[in-house]
């Protein structure tokens, strides 16, 4: 019999732990998650191939309510002390908002109070029951009547419906808690891709159902995001639910979206007054961190008129504006949460990026015309240095517009050239010419389809018909489109799986709203990582601390001020971020601007590609440029000092596979390396020993012709002698893991021989078998 110090954490858990837990009164089929994994675990990306690192999973969560986690619990075996695991238990605590950590080796239990900050020692007959936990958690808090009503309401959901993720149950429980304790005005930031509306659906639901907020406005400003989210989050509300239309408001729903620019009107006509102004008790704003001098006045001017007391406004932004002039959370307030895209990509619910930096020779050298250069509308070109900045917005070089489009198809060709890609230019020409230049470099495919290759800006209306096509996870075409800033924000391109930067981005708000259309997992399409072909440098803003943080405030803005933000959207029913106007030849700024500006065209500068470097998004959001030799060598020695402590380790595991797929969770993916560097009749031991600790290596061929030698397999007769041949042969094709386990023996291969049954009963048995095929590799990796 095993003595305490022998067993392992799982026995500890199932003879002291759990036991422990049952024993103080909680509930385990209802009130305990065992093992609960709450992240999905960070894809890791080399090359074209991915792997996920390992979840984040905690032994034991404890809840108050489903909707509620009120302790975590850390296990150890009894060879770590009482408190091993606190340190593990209090960074889980910390991300799933959790009040109670506990570690225990089985001795007992040491808890921390996070309410508090103290810690104490438990016997294992002391751990609270959940009713203490609860009763401790309330009095320390304080929590009022409402709070606590707010607190027991359910999540909407449905069989087969998604539950939230821990970051959305945290978003919802903070915004619904914030509301309890009275406050008006609350700002949640959410990363792209990590379901705001399907948030504040739930977020709405409880307090709708609670009978705390009962007529509630969902504002947004463009008509795509006020209809995804009716056909998709709010759908649950569908029969309470109307979409302000005509500026005519029907008071009998209690679910009201609307484009805010709508309500509040033009012209001096304010559809919002046919409401009181106590109407509505709950107002939410979608992509908060948007807007202009004129809607940001109509967006201020309709929550200043349903500002009365009780009413509540919520901000949703992944990326709240702050300039000297504007600033989301001025208005909303710090955020009561924040999920940052790093935080989305480390979990794995978002997906990690490639980037590859293209340096052009013009852009790096610049360019000057020879003294007396005309253009190709006979224009005088001014003498002077033009450099990256220049380039698409004061002249344009038609040899760089097609080196960049030629860069584009090479890359596609080698990947898929049915992958969907946005391409960001500098203004609607620049989007037109690079549309052009595409279609001449993808002809064969344009042939086909002409909606292959669109441009979809916010003066074409084609183009824009288009949208719906381009997002749409079952629609081929288009498939490559060319824009300025209409995609940049508020289109739920799931399977955009390449983004090329061609604009001069110095805005951080731009650059995260442009990333973030890249972000979202499409695993069933194969979409688990997007590829960034920068060709502007613009991928140097990842290095900005501004890029994955909050900014501070910079400004107070007085009661009744209005914010202001840059760069005006246009107008019209259905408003879109800013296009950069075109200057042609000879034209200007429009009437009452500046001395008119030319906008240059020369057809005879050759440009040319002078380096790349290909970066990954590493753990922890830095982006890194080593080879993928050093990296495997590194991830590798991390797991295993020393070639010894590999080697025990290989030996003593019965099946070879669980060691590859445990260096894998480290971000080792060994086929990438053979795809890159012609390594692919080494297999994994072979590649291991020689890239991480220098040693001779031995092709798959040359170790199976050596075990022929030794003679091994001549100690069997007849069927089973054959049946070890043919793994060996499967073994010399495609490696180790074809050998392990008896499912190998449903292949084709062996269909001679009978079925998997008569098989083994050749070797006397299974259990025989499988000593057999333990010997091959052991012969197999003799040294």
């Amino acid at each position: 019999m095993k003595t305490k110090k022998q067993m392992t954490e799982e026995d500890i858990k199932n003879k002291f732990i759990t036991p422990a837990i049952t024993e103080s009164g909680w509930d385990v089929k209802s009130n305990v998650f065992f093992e609960h994994n709450f992240t999905d675990g960070r894809i890791i990306v080399r090359g074209n191939l991915t792997t996920r690192a390992k979840r984040k999973r905690a032994d034991y969560l404890l809840m108050h309510k489903k909707n509620y986690p009120i302790a975590i619990i850390e296990a150890k075996d009894n060879k770590h002390s009482l408190g091993s695991g606190m340190q593990q238990a209090l960074e889980y605590a910390e991300i799933l908002d959790v009040p109670f950590a506990y570690s225990s080796n089985g001795d007992g239990f040491l808890e921390h109070d996070r309410l508090t900050g103290k810690e104490r020692e438990l016997s294992l007959d002391e751990f609270p029951s959940a009713e203490n936990l609860w009763e401790r958690y309330d009095s320390e808090q304080g929590l009022s009547t409402e709070q606590k009503e707010m607190i027991n309401e359910p999540y909407y959901f449905q069989l087969g419906d998604k539950t939230p993720r821990y970051y959305q149950r945290v978003a919802v429980n903070r915004t619904v808690d914030a509301i309890a304790k009275g406050q008006d005005r609350i700002l949640l930031v959410m990363a792209t891709g990590t379901g705001k509306t399907y948030t504040a659906f739930q977020i709405i639901y409880r307090l709708w159902k609670a009978g705390k907020k009962k007529k509630v406005l969902f504002l947004a400003d463009r008509n795509i995001l006020i209809d995804q989210t009716m056909t998709n989050d709010f759908k649950p509300f569908e029969k309470v639910m109307t979409k302000v239309e005509n500026r005519h408001l029907d008071s009998s729903y209690e679910v009201y979206t609307a484009l805010y620019h709508q309500l509040a009107g033009e012209d001096g006509i304010e559809p919002f007054r046919q409401f009181k102004p106590d109407f509505f008790d709950l107002i939410i704003i979608d992509e908060a961190h948007r807007g202009s001098s004129k809607e940001e006045s109509a967006w201020r001017k309709v929550l200043n008129y349903f500002g009365g007391a009780g009413t509540t406004h919520i901000g949703l932004t992944a990326t709240p504006m702050q300039t000297k002039d504007v600033s989301s959370s001025d208005y909303f307030g710090k955020p009561v949460y924040t999920y940052s895209l790093k935080q989305g990509i480390d979990d794995g619910f978002l997906a990690p990026y490639k980037v590859i930096r293209i340096g052009l020779d013009r852009d790096l050298e610049g360019y000057r015309p020879e003294k007396g250069k005309l253009d190709v509308s006979g224009q005088l070109i001014e003498d002077r240095e033009y450099n990256i900045k220049d380039f698409d917005r004061n002249i344009i070089i038609d040899g760089r517009t097609l080196r960049v489009a030629q860069r584009i198809t090479e890359f596609l060709k080698k990947t898929n050239r049915f992958d969907k890609t946005i391409i960001f230019c500098i203004d609607i020409d620049h989007a037109e010419r690079m549309r052009q230049a595409l279609v001449n470099e993808n002809s064969d495919l344009v042939k086909e389809n002409s909606k292959y290759i669109m441009r979809i800006t916010g003066d074409n209306p084609e183009g824009k018909a288009q949208l719906d096509n381009f997002i749409d996870r079952e629609s081929k075409y288009p498939t490559i489109v060319t824009t300025s800033k209409l995609l940049t924000t508020g289109v739920d391109a799931k399977t955009c799986k390449v983004i090329v930067l061609d604009s001069n981005i110095n805005s951080m708000t731009e650059f995260k709203q442009i990333i973030g259309r890249g972000t979202r997992l499409d695993p069933e399409h194969g979409k688990e990582f997007f590829t960034i072909l920068d060709f502007r440098n613009a991928s140097r803003l990842f290095a900005d601390p501004a890029f994955d943080g909050i900014p501070e405030g910079v400004i107070d803005i007085p009661p009744g001020g209005e914010i202001v933000e840059p760069d005006p959207p246009t107008g019209g029913d259905d408003p879109i971020p800013p296009e950069p106007p075109i200057y042609p030849p000879g034209g200007d700024e429009g009437d009452g601007g500046p001395e008119p500006r030319i906008k240059y065209r020369v057809n005879d500068i050759s440009v040319s590609i002078i380096n790349e470097r290909v970066q990954y998004y590493d753990k922890g959001g830095q982006l890194v440029t080593e080879s993928l030799i050093d990296y495997t060598r590194k991830n590798i020695l991390k797991e295993y000092a020393n070639l010894e402590g590999f080697l025990r380790s290989w030996n003593a595991q019965e099946k070879k596979q669980a060691i590859i797929d445990e260096l894998a969770e480290q971000g080792v993916l060994l086929d990438a390396l053979r795809d890159t560097e012609n390594l692919a009749e080494l297999d994994d031991f072979d590649l291991i020993c020689h890239l991480a600790y220098d040693q001779p290596a031995l092709t798959k061929a040359e170790r199976a012709n050596n075990v022929k030698k030794r003679g091994y397999i001549y100690q069997y007769k007849d069927v089973a002698r054959e049946v070890l041949e043919v793994l060996l042969e499967k073994y010399k094709d495609e490696g180790i893991r074809e050998l392990e386990g008896t499912e190998v023996l449903s292949l084709k291969e062996f269909e001679k021989f009978g079925n998997p049954m008569k098989i083994v009963k050749a070797f006397g048995g299974k259990p025989n078998y499988l000593k057999a095929v333990k010997r091959l590799q052991d012969e197999i990796y003799l040294a």
